[in-house]
């Protein structure tokens, strides 16, 4: 039997989409329905690598882990991951297709829909409920006669429509009149409900206007959600954790994320963000102090970032840092950075064969044609007689995203080795380091997700500034996760009308006790 649907889409990006289907995810689950999300296109550089190495956007695993599943490429199907303002590389079903021009798609889009469907009805076949998310908005008029993600996709499926818009960023009824008014007949008929999100105030100053609202567009408002902060992760960069920039002089550790235009897996460091002791801040331009270490995060396009290192002058100020004894962690493209040369001989970033990289580490990156999207198990080699000597034989799980292979060229050594890669065995080396360990980049993205790694890294850093305050535990992000997951549902829930929702999606079916 195929599974009810329900489906939210926004008057904008950044609007709440991700979220409000994330607490509608955790919610279903709680009330005993076994639920999945959907989201058949997604523009993201924030992915994951599920369990079979297929690349997924994040915000679906999020809303996986809401839902206490498995994530699956099949809740994600068409990834977008941009390279430039109009070219993107296309991931299809977890796997690299190709890289298009935004014109190329936009007509290569209908193609996609079987594709879409069939991922689709494999979720429906196995679940009470699908939350599906949509893009954008539905009335992108330019886009709407190819869409697949918005009212495309609700038609497909024959999904009701929860409009959400977003208080916050002012004109919010205008933003909900003039999109329902830009849908045709029949997609009108699909909003059976509005959510305004993001609100701060007394809602009882609000209520007038919802009801001026309803008369207008004829579609009830379901609820009110108040603005408010929890430590999930965020679907893309527009993102209030970048607003941390400065030294936190009451924190014991200071550390620095450049902040590159292309900055892939942010996500890398939310394990950071919550520990009490730790100040996580990023930094798109040279800094007057000096951090306890500095990071390169991962980047969809390496030598893009690499030139706006070097162009708005942090490339300069990272070496004073180190000559200073500062110490730098580079992470997938940052590792790539790190080196002394990067080639890409079949121009895949750019139209250049060759660039310098920051010279800070005895390393070259060819960029190869096929993509590595694995995950991995891996452990920190011995590190004596370096600062990351407390590091050693700390074990590592993890995954990598990048298309390029980086080897030792002169007096480095080794970092990490992977010890299994989607369950096969493996004697690789990953990553390499300056022989005083003050340098070290890895291609593995959530190492900070290891309780054990994050613990050490945060110890040898303590010692490295003279502390002996030493961490014999860590805080338990993977169980702070789940209470901000159910926080985030006690939120929604109590702030929409929750058997209004049961009825637009079981008409004929009564709600679970």
């Amino acid at each position: 039997m195929a599974a009810k649907n329900i489906m939210f889409q926004g008057t904008a990006s950044t609007v709440g989409k991700s979220i409000i289907a994330t607490a509608f995810c955790r919610i279903f689950k709680q009330d005993g329905y076994k639920v999945a999300p959907f989201k058949s296109q997604n523009m993201a550089l924030n992915s994951y690598i599920t369990l079979d190495g297929g690349e997924m956007g994040r915000a679906q695993v999020v809303q996986a882990e809401a839902s206490g599943l498995e994530p699956s490429v099949d809740m994600n199907p068409i990834l977008i991951k941009p390279q430039s303002d109009c070219s993107a590389q296309i991931i299809i079903k977890g796997k690299v297709y190709k890289n298009m021009s935004a014109i190329c798609y936009d007509e290569y889009k209908p193609t996609l829909l079987n594709i879409v469907m069939q991922s689709y009805n494999k979720l429906s076949s196995d679940n009470d409920i699908i939350v599906i998310e949509g893009a954008g908005s539905p009335a992108e008029i330019n886009l709407k006669e190819r869409d697949i993600v918005n009212m495309g996709i609700a038609n497909q499926v024959d999904a009701p429509v929860i409009l959400i818009g977003d208080i916050d960023k002012g004109g919010v009824f205008a933003s909900i009149y003039g999109t329902i008014m830009l849908l045709d007949e029949i997609e009108r008929k699909r909003v059976k409900g509005i959510i305004i999100n993001k609100f701060r105030g007394d809602v009882e100053i609000l209520k007038p206007g919802l009801k001026m609202l309803e008369n207008l567009v004829n579609v009830p408002v379901l609820g009110v959600v108040p603005y408010f902060s929890l430590s999930i992760d965020d679907e893309d960069s527009v993102t209030e954790r970048f607003n941390r920039s400065s030294l936190n002089n009451t924190k014991e550790i200071n550390i620095g994320v450049i902040k590159l235009p292309y900055m892939s897996n942010f996500t890398d460091f939310a394990p950071l963000e919550n520990q009490k002791h730790v100040n996580l801040f990023y930094f798109d331009k040279k800094i007057d102090f000096k951090p306890d270490l500095v990071i390169i995060p991962g980047s969809k396009n390496t030598i893009s970032d690499l030139k706006f290192i070097r162009n708005e002058g942090i490339e300069d100020w990272l070496k004073y840092y180190y000559k200073s004894g500062g110490v730098i962690m580079g992470i997938c493209g940052g590792y790539q950075m790190l080196g002394q040369k990067i080639f890409d001989p079949d121009k895949i970033e750019s139209n250049l064969i060759e660039v310098d990289g920051l010279g800070l580490l005895d390393i070259t990156t060819r960029f190869l044609s096929n993509k590595v999207t694995t995950r991995v198990n891996a452990e920190v080699l011995n590190l004596e007689n370096t600062i990351l000597h407390d590091l050693s034989n700390t074990r590592i799980e993890g995954y990598e995203i990048h298309m390029g292979i980086s080897k030792p060229i002169g007096t480095v050594k080794p970092f990490i080795k992977i010890n299994s890669r989607l369950g096969k065995e493996s004697e690789e080396i990953d990553g390499y380091m300056s022989l005083g360990g003050r340098i070290f980049g890895t291609y593995i993205h959530g190492i900070f997700d290891t309780p054990e790694f994050l613990m050490n890294i945060l110890n040898v850093l303590k010692i490295n500034k003279g502390s002996k305050n030493i961490l014999t535990e860590i805080f338990d992000y993977k169980s702070f996760k789940e209470s901000q997951y159910d926080k985030l549902a006690r939120i929604v829930r109590n702030s929409v009308d929750i058997d209004k929702i049961y009825d637009i999606i079981f008409t004929d079916i009564i709600k679970k006790s």
